[in-house]
């Protein structure tokens, strides 16, 4: 990679390039489906940085390598004791995230931190989600601009069973009151297109097309000058935050830490499978009460045909 970049040095766990006005930057753990590290998260926040300051890009398109667009966090660190790498510095000397309540704030505070710039980011973000977005990929997913998903696609937030509730929530600002609870509550997911259906997500497309299509809407939208966009963008963003939009997601941070607190009977078996059984089958357990956890619309959006 060039050694010139402003601010994106390490594209050890993402893939960044830029063509025709376009930043494109690909989650690329594919063997992990991409999986958020702390590596990762990291590389994100400097790459969407290097991205807006670059005047050669108008615009951004997120996407995934491999199979999935992301199957949310490297729960392997947080369930697994491990992590990305040993600590330079001596531990001990600093908060452990398992200690206490507010340690547990904190440090999902600084997570939170590396992400939520997408919000505050002057050029837009389009994803491009296919196969799996799951947890922390819907994090990712809908703090962009502008969501498209592939017909196929898993959306959804299976560890809001078991395992907490999304640090960084913004369900609500796209779907509604209703629908957040409905996903939340269950933990359930609904296909792209059902999700285009209940504006999770923009749009829909066959997965021969999303790849054509997301490119061409980057592309149009990076026809636009970076200073017009800007202001597109940053008015709607500021709409968002009068609606409660920025304030709520220290809420969510804090939400989520009281909810690893729970010694209810589902999150303490969970953390029991993963010491004893290892997460897979962890997982496997977790999710087995609620079956194939797909939702299928009923009312369909023409004509309400079921």
């Amino acid at each position: 990679m060039a050694d010139d970049r402003k601010w994106l040095k390490s594209t050890e766990a993402i893939a960044f390039d830029v063509k025709d006005g376009v930043a494109r930057i690909t989650l690329n753990r594919p063997e992990k489906r991409n999986a958020l590290s702390s590596l990762m998260l990291q590389e994100l926040h400097d790459a969407f940085l290097e991205a807006d300051d670059r005047t050669d890009v108008n615009a951004i398109l997120l996407a995934g390598a491999g199979k999935d667009f992301c199957a949310g966090y490297d729960l392997m660190g947080s369930y697994g004791g491990g992590a990305d790498a040993a600590p330079g510095y001596d531990a001990s000397r600093y908060r452990s995230r398992a200690d206490t309540l507010d340690d547990d704030i904190w440090a999902l505070e600084r997570q939170q931190e590396l992400t939520l710039i997408m919000l505050d980011l002057h050029k837009p973000i389009v994803a491009k989600v296919h196969g799996n977005c799951l947890a922390g990929g819907t994090d990712l997913a809908l703090s962009c601009d502008i969501v498209l998903a592939a017909d196929d696609a898993k959306i959804g937030f299976p560890a809001a069973r078991a395992n907490g509730t999304p640090p960084t929530n913004l369900w609500f600002y796209h779907c509604g009151p209703q629908w957040t609870k409905r996903m939340l509550f269950t933990g359930d997911t609904l296909s792209g297109l059902d999700a285009a259906r209940i504006g999770l997500v923009l749009d829909a497309y066959p997965s021969d097309r999303i790849d054509a299509e997301a490119d061409e809407l980057a592309r149009r939208i990076a026809c636009v000058d970076a200073e017009i966009l800007a202001a597109h963008k940053r008015v709607v963003t500021m709409q968002m935050e009068l609606a409660g939009a920025k304030l709520s997601q220290r809420f969510a941070v804090e939400q989520d830490a009281r909810a690893h607190l729970s010694r209810g009977p589902r999150r303490s078996q969970f953390r029991k499978d993963v010491a004893e059984l290892g997460l897979r089958d962890a997982l496997r357990n977790r999710d087995a009460p609620f079956g194939d956890g797909k939702i299928a619309l009923r009312a369909r959006a023409q004509g309400g045909q079921s």
